[in-house]
């Protein structure tokens, strides 16, 4: 699913208009993205969290020629999906089989 198509279901399941479900949608976006990159992380009870953490510095290697090469250290973005989800995602997986 792409994001026209998320604005698509979100807007036959709130009865918005399709205007309004996706600047809906980039305001959830928007304001997720702004709190974590401030450090705060962003808990959606039973959906997940969003968070930023921080990733130490590595040595690498470029794939290409094997020389040697130092990663330095950065923070990231992390979601860590919470329980209802995972549990709906493992249901529907067995479901396949």
């Amino acid at each position: 699913m792409n994001k026209s198509e998320l604005i698509d279901a979100i807007a036959a399941k709130s009865e918005l208009s399709k205007a309004a479900s996706g600047q809906a949608l980039d305001a959830v976006i928007q304001t997720i993205v702004q709190a974590v990159a401030k450090g705060d992380s962003v808990s959606l009870v039973g959906f997940g969290t969003f968070k930023s953490t921080a990733r130490a510095a590595r040595d690498g290697k470029n794939p290409r020629t094997g020389e040697k090469l130092k990663i330095p250290a950065t923070v990231i973005p992390k979601f860590t999906p919470g329980a209802t989800f995972k549990a709906t995602v493992a249901a529907k997986g067995k479901k396949k089989k």
